[in-house]
């Protein structure tokens, strides 16, 4: 027999305690199996975390000692856990040994934040910042978002990560439940400053967002139900399956941050966003700037603006994992180029222009390729009778890293 037994800071429920004192082998993190008191007699495996930021060789120390018990048949198995163990916790990697435990779980360690914090969570992500850099893209990209921290990535980390092209407000929890418990709200500068003990998890909020009313789904929003629909009345008939074409290159997604350079009216860093990515859109020109903020207002999506002529207004972005570039020259490819992005994309309107940004993208080990892209748009004549008006091609040069 095993059971897994969440622990919250409360008071363990009647069945629960039971296992506890009936067991042979208690093991789990270090702080969690000191406060649970397991009964005399019973072995001891004490680790040194659980949960999304343990490191590989932890969680396999757990197993090993669970193995180890179970093979000599001593008597059944307590893990004790943090919170609720099912969520990103122990229940995933002792099924994944091919364990099939008995799990009676606490209060989760988001659910209990936000309990504390006063907020509803259903329109929250949950990240770990074991991959602070994707985890720092959501936090872009998206209004709440609850991160676990690591002992070697905390608030002051995050907060160094977003800043300064997105400012948040942070709540960060530190020993939840616990005899030393504290809650700080937190601005970005002073996150990286003082000292923090042992912090448990970590709200990041956009101060300005307000929870939609209702609603079906928890986390993130559903994907667009339509796309590359979003230039404007004034776009050509090549518009469209062009901007298609650029996204399916860009393969956007959660957890990507994506540079628009020489961005225009923003209709590919709109469209970024939409598939829930971080954004930075940089154009400097500032009629577009203003209709970049209108269209991702329309849209509703986050998009920060970095106004500025590239290369120079690139060089204080955070490195980005996909490129589209829609305006500059052949130094703006190269620049974008080497901050190395997995994918980078040039629209272009000459064809002279195309073997220099191969070429380019080629010198910093890009495997490359170029396309064109023309289409007509069917139109009605009077008699009813039915015709295509061509527009210009559009030539699109993209790459990935090999």
């Amino acid at each position: 027999m095993i059971t897994v037994i969440g622990f919250d800071g409360s008071e363990l429920p009647a069945v629960a305690r039971a296992r506890l004192d009936a067991a042979a082998l208690v093991a789990g993190p270090e702080r969690i199996v000191r406060r649970v008191r397991p009964p005399e007699g019973a072995k001891v495996a004490a680790i040194p975390a659980d949960g999304p930021w343990a490191a590989g060789s932890e969680r396999g120390e757990l197993l090993d000692a669970v193995d180890q018990h179970l093979e000599h048949g001593e008597g059944p198995v307590v893990v004790v856990a943090e919170g609720d163990p099912g969520f990103f916790g122990s229940v995933r990697d002792l099924r994944g040994h091919g364990l099939a435990p008995e799990v009676i779980p606490g209060t989760s360690l988001v659910s209990r934040a936000f309990a504390r914090a006063g907020l509803p969570w259903e329109d929250a992500l949950v990240v770990c910042t074991r991959e602070l850099r994707r985890a720092a893209n959501v936090c872009r990209a998206h209004p709440k978002v609850a991160v676990f921290v690591t002992p070697e990535v905390g608030p002051a980390e995050i907060a160094r990560e977003l800043a300064p092209t997105t400012p948040r407000s942070l709540i960060v929890f530190e020993d939840l439940g616990g005899p030393d418990e504290r809650v700080t709200h937190s601005r970005m500068g002073e996150a990286t400053t003082r000292p923090w003990k042992d912090p448990d998890l970590v709200l990041v909020l956009d101060p300005h967002h307000r929870s939609p009313d209702g609603g079906w789904l928890a986390g993130a929003r559903p994907g667009p139900g339509a796309w590359a629909v979003t230039p404007g009345p004034g776009a050509g008939a090549a518009e469209e399956p062009a901007l298609a074409f650029v996204l399916a290159k860009l393969g956007p997604r959660l957890g990507d941050l994506v540079w628009d350079v020489g961005a225009g009216e923003g209709a590919v860093a709109v469209e970024c966003a939409r598939f829930g990515a971080a954004v930075v859109a940089v154009e400097r020109d500032k009629a577009r700037c203003e209709a970049i903020r209108r269209n991702v207002i329309a849209r509703g999506v986050k998009v920060a603006l970095a106004r500025g002529q590239a290369p120079p207004a690139l060089e204080p972005l955070p490195d980005p994992d996909s490129v589209y570039v829609g305006g500059g020259g052949p130094d703006v490819v190269a620049a974008c180029a080497a901050r190395g992005p997995a994918t980078l994309v040039c629209e272009l309107r000459a064809v002279e222009r195309v073997p220099a940004v191969l070429a380019i993208m080629r010198e910093h080990g890009y495997r490359a390729e170029g396309v064109q892209i023309q289409a007509a748009r069917l139109g009605a004549g009077p008699d009813g009778t039915h015709h295509l008006a061509a527009a210009d091609p559009v030539f699109v040069v993209h790459g990935t890293r090999r």
